[in-house]
């Protein structure tokens, strides 16, 4: 079969409901995993989503902050967590499909404003968390296995709209990005996105703060779908759904999407 599953920072599910509908009406993905839900799983309005077909979820929530959730049209089983650098946060959860699949669901925390973890804590707690999926994978090989989320790190220079200006900004500072890309060696994670599009800028965020964030299109690559090397020469029609991000009152990430022929 092709699974098609999609990724999105929907920064808070409940203010946003309307826009996650509209998206399952109008793409219907197989599977879409949302970040930054920003709820309790009991406060998730699922009744929105298993009238446009997704009758099956696995999520943690957290009130006001974080919360990842797997919407799914096939059947799927809650396959656990894991509390990356030891947060308390709800910002991961597994999934797994009828056919052996299982789906990783992951938010990295942003890191706040200065990129030196002496100064700020939540740089650190960044770079902990990466190193804590770098090393959870490398213990426990990845197989039959696709990841995805808001990982808040855009690694390639072509992933930003301006490399030697944001080398110094959280996301792209190059003590993240090798922290990124050792993560995805350990696991032997192959990048979906840049497999299917492998030249080109490429963006998933633009910031609030841009008045007109299309023409300026100051963008960073920060949402990607991984999947395991045994599984990864299955995978195709990657996209990114830039209109998304000018719905009214948007996430300022937008969707990311690819299909697996399984």
């Amino acid at each position: 079969m092709t699974l098609t599953i999609a990724t999105w920072n929907i920064n808070s599910v409940r203010l946003r409901e309307g826009l996650v509908a509209r998206l399952l009406t109008e793409e219907a993905p197989d599977v879409l995993c949302l970040q930054e839900c920003k709820a309790p799983v009991d406060k998730i309005p699922l009744e929105a989503f298993r009238a446009a077909g997704y009758g099956h979820i696995v999520a943690r929530g957290q009130k006001g902050y974080n919360g990842v959730a797997i919407l799914s049209k096939l059947p799927l089983e809650d396959a656990g967590e894991v509390d990356f650098a030891g947060l308390g946060h709800a910002r991961h959860v597994a999934a797994r499909l009828e056919n052996g699949v299982v789906i990783h669901n992951v938010y990295v925390p942003a890191g706040g404003d200065i990129p030196d973890r002496a100064l700020n804590v939540k740089f650190g707690q960044k770079l902990d968390f990466v190193a804590h999926l770098r090393d959870f994978f490398r213990d426990n090989a990845p197989q039959k296995a696709i990841l995805v989320g808001d990982l808040n790190i855009a690694p390639r220079e072509d992933d930003v709209w301006n490399h030697k200006a944001l080398l110094k900004i959280v996301s792209h500072t190059p003590v993240e990005v090798e922290h990124f890309t050792d993560a995805q060696a350990a696991g032997n994670w192959v990048d979906i996105t840049r497999q299917d599009i492998p030249d080109g800028r490429l963006y998933s965020w633009w910031s609030y703060r841009s008045p007109d964030w299309d023409a300026a299109d100051k963008g960073r690559r920060l949402d990607h779908i991984w999947a395991s090397r045994d599984i990864a020469a299955a995978g195709h029609a990657s996209r990114i759904l830039r209109p998304v991000r000018g719905w009214e009152q948007p996430s300022d990430h937008a969707p990311v999407l690819a299909s697996f022929d399984l």
